[in-house]
């Protein structure tokens, strides 16, 4: 399943879009930074009138990257989402499944339940309130991973393999450990998520930095790592900046090559164009299309 994050109509215009024409089920995800910015109630009125415009295709409303007790706790509370991620992964092991395990019964007690994700393995990058070094980033264990399942009764885990937040993913050769996937894969039951999982189209970049943008050294996840994941396993794919990469690219090549357009819709509409081929292709891809 792929996960796009939003934070504005247009961004979610083009997923859903793409949904539909594709016959793919969808998640849609926001972000602490996305709260911040558009409001927990905005972002939720607006995907809920998309699942009412859309009612053929299954999307579902979730916490990204909830780092923030209290913001978790908000979201399992509002009658919002239909499933909420803590990630506790910059604890010590047993105080992350503390946290999670106590988050886990409260989203499972709401009526309908909600769904949890957890996450251990801190993964290294910077995208919106989510900042790991790497000294701070660690890989999943195997072994812990399987006991924190079955200690919190999470409904799905974020693991670390080697994928990385932002669009600076690698200085070198992309490079992910299938090999831990594996092993993960034979101990944990539930269903398995890869954050950082973003491609950063080498087309997109061009385009952007075509036309004013600085993005020296963008690299992400090649198409044939993400397949192989998701063959050994991964079965939701989290992606936000190829979405962004698409819409920065689209309104920069407006407002470069039609300096006189000032309305919003004629310099968004572009950049919602591209992000709806981005969103097609990441279902294609996963083989999330022609599931409806």
């Amino acid at each position: 399943m792929p996960a796009f994050n939003i934070n504005n109509l247009e961004i979610l215009q083009a997923v859903v879009e793409a949904a539909a024409e594709e016959k793919s089920p969808v998640i849609i995800q926001t972000s602490e930074g996305a709260i911040e910015y558009a409001g927990m109630e905005f972002l939720a009125g607006m995907t809920r009138i998309a699942s009412e415009v859309y009612n053929k295709i299954p999307i579902v409303f979730h916490l990204d990257h909830g780092k923030n007790y209290s913001l978790v706790k908000e979201a399992i509370n509002s009658g919002l989402y239909t499933s909420v991620m803590y990630d506790g992964s910059r604890y010590e092991f047993e105080e992350n499944i503390r946290r999670t395990r106590t988050l886990t019964k409260l989203a499972h007690s709401k009526k309908p339940s909600l769904q949890m994700e957890a996450e251990l393995g801190a993964i290294v990058g910077k995208e919106d309130f989510v900042v790991v070094s790497k000294r701070q980033a660690s890989f999943t264990d195997p072994d812990q991973a399987q006991e924190l399942v079955q200690a919190t009764g999470c409904d799905s885990l974020a693991i670390s393999i080697g994928t990385a937040h932002g669009i600076l993913k690698f200085k070198g050769k992309p490079k992910l450990d299938f090999d831990r996937l594996r092993e993960i894969r034979q101990k944990v039951k539930v269903p398995l998520v890869l954050h950082g999982a973003s491609e950063i189209p080498e087309d997109i970049v061009e385009i952007a930095e075509d036309f004013g943008a600085l993005l020296p050294g963008a690299k992400g996840i090649t198409n044939r790592m993400l397949k192989h994941a998701v063959k050994l396993g991964i079965n939701k794919v989290n992606i936000d900046s190829d979405l962004r990469l698409a819409f920065d690219a689209g309104v920069r090549k407006v407002i470069k090559t039609k300096p006189k357009v000032y309305d919003p819709r004629k310099i968004l509409g572009p950049a919602k164009d591209l992000m709806k081929r981005e969103a097609r292709d990441k279902m294609r891809l996963l083989g999330s299309s022609g599931k409806v």
